[in-house]
């Protein structure tokens, strides 16, 4: 069979973050063909996740510069690169699929695609990402932390939130694509954070909005009393923060089909039951989004740490005090990269593959 140039668009995106595997129905590929044109796809093939200018990616590939210019500028309003504008230049790089592309579509996302993605997620691509640990991370929900010890600035939800300068939020793509096929929760939807060049990039493409950090805040309070688990991307200075539910977030769910989550995310915390606190009343069962939760014979909670992602969702909403998080033991804990890059360049290696485009290292 010809490889076209879905297929090496197809290997190109596997590269990246939780990748982009093949499937035997084929239906990654009904997804590529509906996103990008033939002419987008060779362009991608040519972009690294580098940011480059226009001019230069011309002068690289041979192409005129209103050309190129125009292809780029395309793809990222379709959603398909990433655009960062400066004052009197835009600059443009190769998007993951996740986390990138797929989020990109919140404000293009019709019924079909989302069927098609959720086709995908069943097949594939849930089942790759939870064999590694994803990109994001899930840190406590504010009033879940003791005062014992100390919490670092990047555990800490509204410390990310104080730290930004410049904040927009968005409606979170897995319940819109969700909702979309019927599938949805009845959790908020507006609850997804960017900052900086990534939050420029949202609000000038209209898929979200510029918040003030107090809004924020009231934001991420009431994503508390909706349960749902915060998850910046895994890096000390995280360019956005995720707030998902274990009904509609891939990465959730995608958690949710290992049999030991903790091993599989970056968390530093777990739960713990006072067994002399706890009255059985059940409300930590629905709060957990892993199952790790259970009420044993004598009618007292207990959690299962290989399931415990230490969020702290069941802490907040415990009455008796019962619940508390301890931080994990000093071998297990795990400190982010300082950046998304860092990030990025982790997931390639433990996944076999490598941040260069695929054109760059084929002979001619």
């Amino acid at each position: 069979m010809t490889e076209t140039v879905y297929d090496r668009l197809r290997d190109q995106l596997d590269q990246y973050s939780v990748g982009f595997p093949k499937t035997q129905s084929g239906v990654e590929m009904q997804i590529l063909r509906m996103l990008f044109t033939p002419e987008e796809a060779e362009m991608y093939l040519k972009l690294s996740m580098m940011l480059e200018a226009p001019d230069t990616v011309a002068q690289r590939i041979g192409q005129d510069t209103e050309t190129v210019t125009a292809t780029l500028e395309r793809m990222a309003e379709k959603g398909l690169v990433f655009r960062i504008r400066g004052k009197e230049s835009k600059k443009y790089g190769a998007a993951p699929f996740v986390v990138g592309i797929y989020e990109y579509q919140v404000g293009r996302m019709d019924r079909e695609l989302a069927q098609l993605v959720d086709a995908y997620m069943e097949e594939a691509f849930a089942g790759q990402a939870s064999q590694q640990v994803v990109p994001m991370r899930t840190i406590p929900v504010q009033r879940s932390i003791g005062v014992s010890w100390p919490v670092a600035p990047y555990e800490d939800a509204k410390q990310i939130i104080l730290s930004k300068d410049k904040l927009a939020v968005t409606r979170c793509i897995c319940r819109v694509q969700k909702g979309l096929i019927d599938q949805g929760c009845d959790k908020p939807v507006e609850v997804c954070f960017m900052a900086g060049s990534h939050a420029q990039y949202y609000v000038d493409k209209k898929m979200g909005r510029w918040v003030s950090r107090e809004e924020a805040l009231e934001i991420l309070d009431r994503c508390e009393e909706a349960g749902l688990v915060p998850q910046p991307f895994n890096a000390k200075n995280p360019g956005g923060m995720c707030n998902c539910c274990g009904d509609c977030c891939g990465m959730l769910r995608s958690l949710k089909k290992h049999p030991r989550p903790a091993e599989m995310v970056v968390s530093n915390y777990y739960a713990r039951v006072d067994p002399d606190l706890c009255s059985g009343c059940e409300i930590c069962l629905n709060r957990c989004q892993m199952e790790a939760i259970r009420v044993g014979d004598d009618g007292i909670a207990q959690v299962n740490k290989n399931r415990c992602i230490g969020c702290g969702l069941c802490v907040t909403t415990c009455s008796t005090g019962a619940m508390h998080l301890e931080p994990k033991p000093e071998d297990l804990r795990r400190e982010p990269p300082d950046t998304g890059r860092e990030t990025m360049m982790e997931l390639a290696q433990k996944r076999g593959k490598s941040l260069i485009p695929l054109a760059s290292t084929t002979p001619a």
